[in-house]
């Protein structure tokens, strides 16, 4: 009888040991995932800040995001002029160093 339960024992532990092993991947992984996602989130917030920092673009209109496990800055909405749309995928460039930047806006005369 007490064979069997160290037996059971042991087959308890090494499956509570295996499944402490696959929980600290997953907060490993979420972790990376989360950093990502942060630094994803600072690139949107400085070039949306520099656009809109810019008075010589009415950024009222333009949405950034930002892919941060592709490297890439996506600007879309609209602008009055090609100028402005100019000026600003100018501005995501300077600000986004490393990054790639998709010029999706829409100019649209007022």
């Amino acid at each position: 009888m007490l064979n069997i339960v160290r037996t059971i024992s042991c087959g308890l532990l090494i499956m509570g040991i295996a499944a402490c092993a696959q929980t600290a991947r997953g907060v490993v992984q979420d972790t990376k995932e989360n950093a990502t996602a942060v630094r994803g989130g600072l690139e949107t917030l400085d070039v949306k800040t520099a656009i809109l920092a810019d008075k010589t673009i009415d950024a009222g209109a333009i949405d950034v995001d930002t892919f941060q496990d592709r490297k890439v800055v996506v600007l879309r909405g609209s602008v009055p002029t090609e100028q402005q749309k100019q000026k600003a995928e100018m501005i995501a460039r300077d600000n986004a160093k490393g990054y790639t930047i998709e010029n999706k806006l829409a100019v649209v005369p007022q």
